[in-house]
């Protein structure tokens, strides 16, 4: 989750944007709690320790509210509705590929098992809603298929990662222009 909101800053930076006015207010600052949360919790995965796993899909709802202060305060109702038929639609996908593969999310490992964050033995270890992919998987394309070395994430899931741009972004956006006039 954490790249999602540096492209929404790289990408505001890149729109013209100034950044830093974000940070004035405390609004942004439960997101990057939430942010620094599941960096910690990313590490302990590379190092081995799944203890936190099972506290991951808490982590997800409570980190996708930390985002009602920043909506309030920047006033971002139309993004929020905008986002939050992103996280819809995303949830709507996952749950088809889960509910289409026997209660289960399909993994298909491939950089993280050069990074170490994940192993056929993790599999076996953490007893969740996630196994490794194979070639039963149905619907694949729906499955957790795009790798980033440290996380492996579905279209669902990038639909509601699409949630959290489009609140940075239009908050950044909103921020640059009330200081304009």
């Amino acid at each position: 989750m954490f790249e999602t909101i540096l492209i929404a800053f790289i990408v505001a930076k890149l729109k013209g944007y100034n950044i830093k006015p974000i940070f004035k207010s405390w609004e942004i600052y439960p997101i990057i709690i939430f942010e620094l949360f599941y960096v910690f919790m990313q590490i302990s995965i590379f190092l081995g320790n799944y203890d936190f796993i099972v506290y991951s899909s808490i982590y997800k709802k409570l980190y996708l509210y930390s985002f009602i202060f920043l909506i309030i305060k920047h006033k971002q109702y139309i993004s929020a509705i905008i986002g939050s038929v992103c996280i819809f639609i995303g949830t709507i996908l996952n749950n088809i590929a889960i509910t289409t593969n026997n209660g289960k999310m399909p993994v298909f490992p491939t950089l993280s098992y050069y990074t170490g964050y994940a192993t056929k033995e993790a599999f076996d270890k953490i007893k969740d809603i996630h196994v490794l992919g194979n070639e039963a998987t149905k619907l694949k394309f729906l499955t957790d298929i795009f790798d980033v070395g440290y996380s492996i994430i579905s279209i669902g899931d990038i639909l509601i990662r699409l949630f959290a741009f489009i609140i940075i972004y239009s908050s950044i956006k909103y921020v640059n222009k009330i200081q304009r006039t």
